[in-house]
């Protein structure tokens, strides 16, 4: 894939993913003076309406929210063959993927981080949108004057609660989607976002996990929603509690919105 040299007044740099729907570039703001990220539409889609749609609704839902735990719309363009774009913000410190890929993090910081990752889908949540595709590569990390801050990203196929059902589109991936995400006539809500993220959990804390951690995660990915917690605010609270019960430092503050800079892992011993 060639790298074009400029997406409107944006210099182009690298390529930073491709999707199935979309490609991001990492670009240049000469004005700003500043390094963005811009998400293009992928050619093969161009012509789809119905995704097109879709991938405009999320700069849409960004743009409504406008809240730092996820990541920032600067803003939306379109390229001469009428594919549309999305200027945003760059988040500099990479994807929760990639710090996976490195080895595994200790059960106090991934304990901290999914707390974090909570918080960000709890901001959905509470404007009545479901995420429905929460994975490693959608959970990315800015850095700040103090530290890092946990950034949701990639809400194309989020949806508003209330037409959140009933799609014909299989959605999400597998590994993280919630039973009921296969059935396109199943109701999906809030739910769903809490069971991603007690599979998330389940990664993040692959050492032995403590017991009262344990029981909130086995809740979080139960098979029928109504056995799951209600929201990720709820999830979250569960965590915090958990957290409390063991002798790991619990989390930060739930309104702190900041982690400390990565401590790598330990090594395994030979």
């Amino acid at each position: 894939m060639g790298v074009p040299g400029r997406i409107g007044a944006y210099r182009v740099e690298r390529l930073l993913g491709v999707g199935s729907f979309a490609t991001v570039w990492l670009a240049y703001d000469p004005r700003l003076e500043i390094r963005v990220a811009i998400k293009v539409l992928a050619e093969n889609w161009h012509h789809d309406v119905r995704v097109r749609e879709r991938f405009l609704d999320e700069a849409r839902l960004l743009r409504r929210m406008e809240d730092d735990r996820l990541v920032r719309v600067r803003v939306v363009g379109e390229l001469t063959d009428g594919r549309p774009y999305t200027v945003l913000d760059w988040a500099d410190g990479g994807s929760l993927r990639e710090r996976l890929a490195a080895g595994p993090l200790p059960v106090a910081t991934a304990l901290n981080l999914l707390a974090e990752i909570a918080a960000g889908v709890a901001v959905l949540h509470r404007h009545r949108v479901v995420h429905r595709d929460l994975t490693p590569g959608n959970i990315l990390f800015r850095s700040t004057a103090d530290g890092e801050r946990v950034v949701i990203a990639d809400l194309g196929l989020a949806k508003a609660l209330a037409v959140a059902s009933g799609l014909t589109m299989r959605a999400g991936t597998p590994g993280y989607m919630a039973p009921e995400q296969d059935d396109p006539l199943a109701v999906v809500d809030e739910r769903a976002d809490v069971y991603a993220l007690g599979r998330l959990g389940r990664r993040l804390l692959a050492q032995p996990v403590p017991q009262p951690v344990a029981a909130v995660l086995r809740r979080a990915t139960a098979t029928r929603p109504d056995d799951r917690y209600l929201d990720a605010e709820a999830f979250r609270a569960a965590l915090l509690a958990a957290a409390r019960q063991t002798r790991i430092r619990p989390p930060r503050a739930p309104d702190s919105g900041r982690l400390p800079r990565p401590v790598p892992a330990a090594p395994t011993p030979r």
